[in-house]
Parts: C-alpha cells; structure tokens; sequence
C-alpha cells in the first residue's frame, strides 16, 4: 500500500508542515520537504508556515555552505550533518531554514562555529492542537494496515500532500498528527560556517 490517501473532509487540515513548507517546505538535509518532514537545519516554512522572514545580516541573500549537529536540552543528538558528511548549502534569509537557525548565519564569518540555543518559535514552532485528525477507519481505505508512528502522506481537500504520523488507532479510529516532529521542543545547534558564495 502506498503511503499516500485522500482524506476528503469538509475542513482541511492545516499545520507547519502540512500544505506545506514545509517541506514545500524543508527536509532534514536542506529543506525541501522529504518523507522525514522538515528536518534539521531545515526550513523556514517550517517555523509556521509563513513567507520567508526579513532577518538582516551580510550573509543573506547569498548561499550558505555549513556544516550542523542538532541536539535536545538533554544532550541527545537529533541531526547531524557531520554524521553524512554532507553539508548543508541554502540560501540564508530566504526562509529555506528554521528562523533561528537563518538569524544565526546571517552574521557568522566563514570559519566561525556558533552555539545557538532556539525557542520553539525559532524552530518548528508550538504544537497545533488544530493538526491533529481522527478519522473513522472506514472513511479512509487502506487505513486498517497502519501502525502507530507510522509516517504517511495525506491530501487534503484540494489534493495537496502533506506528511503525518499516525499517532493513535483503536478498532474504528485512526488519529493523524501533522505536526512537525520537533514542534514544540527546544533545540540547540552548532553550526560551522564552511562558505559564502
């Protein structure tokens, strides 16, 4: 089964990284929406999915070349892109990042490592209750083969793909959450500045 279904509710479901930045919005490795949701250094879309922030600095509107890891108050790494060996490039100020993460290389020296420590609305934003769907299983076919923690695709009424987790599921209900997986937490970063271009 294709992890991809059409959920045809009067409303549609809205969230960060639904309808995306999303991934339209961003990817753990760059941004760009992938089947992992925002990730990492990614995306300022998914910081709530808005236009790009106005942040000044001299490195914006040139393409950034870092090197980041991604770790929890608790010292638990989430994201690294020295664990790939493969930085990351993107355009900084263009909203192709988490905010905070773009306000920190605006003004960073190539060569320079930063530690920065960002607030969920420098992140991926707080968690939106309004994300969160439960659905009769039979209104949604295909639906009975899902586990929990499952990650999927689901369209929304006008047949835009939008990632989710499968969140719950009893015998006739299945819950998706659309919220970003790091919605809500604080998170710190270390980021290398390789090169401007």
């Amino acid at each position: 089964m294709k992890n991809e279904m059409d959920f045809d509710n009067n409303e549609e479901m809205t969230s960060c990284c639904g309808g995306e930045n999303s991934e339209g919005c961003c990817g753990s490795d760059g941004c760009g929406c992938d089947e992992e949701g925002c990730g990492a250094g990614g995306c300022g879309g998914c910081s709530g999915c808005h236009s790009a922030p106005v942040i000044e600095g001299k490195n914006v509107g040139k393409i950034a070349r870092v090197h980041y890891k991604g770790t929890f108050n608790d010292g638990t790494q989430f994201d690294s892109s020295y664990d790939r060996n493969a930085p990351l490039e993107f355009v900084c100020g263009a909203g192709m990042m988490i905010l905070g993460f773009d306000k920190a290389v605006a003004n960073m020296e190539v060569g320079e490592t930063l530690d920065v420590h960002l607030m969920p609305e420098e992140a991926y934003g707080e968690v939106d209750p309004r994300a969160v769907l439960t659905m009769q299983i039979t209104e949604l076919p295909g639906s009975e083969e899902l586990e929990v923690g499952e990650r999927v695709a689901l369209q929304d009424m006008y047949g835009r793909p939008f990632p989710c987790t499968v969140a719950a599921k009893d015998d006739t209900t299945i819950t998706f959450d659309a919220n970003h997986e790091l919605a809500g937490k604080e998170l710190n970063f270390t980021i290398e500045l390789l090169e401007i271009k």
